[in-house]
């Protein structure tokens, strides 16, 4: 199959305590803040792309005049993400989230060997960090 489409760009999460999302991300996971604006999101650089965090209360409002027309949206309940490690840095990366006071769920071993960890962020969010093999690509970037 042939497609234009070069990777994915975003990938959006949803927190109604911003402050407590922000701090986290930025924190624990030490991802770099892009931008926050007010109680409505909070965007983080993640290696080639952005995560977005989104307060669902508020991104279900229509723009108003004058702003980027950004259509409504939004979910309710638990959403998922992964971020791509290294299989090098999954130990330290686990002992990063272990020392923050957060939770390993679980930890997975691949058939193919790759393996990945299993959190969630303040808002319930489950989190992974896996190594890029479990889907055939090749780790470093």
């Amino acid at each position: 199959m042939n497609t234009m489409l070069e990777g994915m760009l975003e990938t959006a999460l949803y927190a109604r305590d911003l402050d407590q999302a922000e701090a986290f991300y930025e924190n624990v996971l030490g991802l770099e803040k892009i931008t926050r604006a007010d109680n409505r999101h909070v965007f983080f650089r993640c290696g080639p792309g952005v995560l977005l965090i989104f307060n669902p209360e508020e991104t279900v409002k229509p723009p108003a005049a004058g702003a980027l027309q950004v259509p409504p949206h939004g979910t309710s309940g638990q959403g998922h993400a992964c971020f791509r490690v290294s299989g090098r840095n999954i130990d330290a990366m686990a002992g990063r989230l272990k020392s923050a006071g957060v939770a390993i769920e679980s930890e997975v071993h691949w058939p193919n060997g790759g393996r990945s960890i299993y959190f969630r962020d303040p808002a319930g969010n489950s989190l992974e960090c896996a190594e890029a093999k479990i889907w055939g690509i090749e780790q470093d970037i």
